[in-house]
């Protein structure tokens, strides 16, 4: 279950609002543009299941997000407990930048921080198994995956070559608390 907090982009420290309730989330964040939705879980999805699986398993909502939002193509990418360069991984998205092109992820298992920085706030979007988040394309914003990743997400792309990030430059991913997921936190 995804968590909105919402904070002044000079302070990190006072969430200005904190909520898991998904109607809340769902429509402050529907206010800024971005679309977040909660889809069923499908149970019978293991840490087996190869890509086309997961893909089969959501098969009806996956067309009809790429069907409503123009995406060509969605793939599957995984995060398991314990990879030796997790720490560059998680590094690769901490920086802010923006795509020519709407992001759009699904939870399948596991989770992520999002964290949006849109008309001088931060939305801090937590997701976990079930959340979609899709962020408007040209939208600041960067990711964190905590310090030992895990999740498996579906991506969806409207270009065939997939995102391409553009670093603003800004250090403000910096300034912000880095995501604990073991705890749901920031640190």
């Amino acid at each position: 279950m995804a968590r909105l907090s919402v904070y002044s982009d000079t302070d990190p420290t006072v969430a200005e609002l904190s909520s898991a309730d998904t109607a809340l989330v769902t429509a402050h964040l529907a206010l800024a543009g971005v679309l977040f939705e909660r889809w069923p879980e499908t149970p019978s999805i293991t840490d087996a299941a190869d890509a086309q699986a997961v893909l089969d398993a959501y098969a009806g909502p996956v067309e009809a997000l790429k069907r409503a939002r123009g995406f060509q193509s969605a793939d599957v990418v995984r995060m398991p407990r314990g990879l030796p360069d997790a720490a560059a991984r998680r590094a690769a998205f901490l920086a802010e930048h923006t795509h020519d092109e709407d992001e759009a992820r699904f939870f399948v298992r596991g989770g992520g921080a999002f964290y949006l920085h849109m008309d001088e706030k931060v939305f801090r979007i937590v997701c976990g198994a079930g959340d979609l988040l899709s962020i408007p394309a040209r939208t600041k914003h960067w990711f964190d995956m905590g310090p030992d990743p895990e999740f498996t997400a579906i991506r969806f792309f409207t270009r065939l070559d997939g995102w391409v990030a553009s670093f603003t430059g800004d250090v403000i991913a910096d300034r912000f608390p880095k995501f604990e997921p073991d705890t749901g936190t920031i640190r």
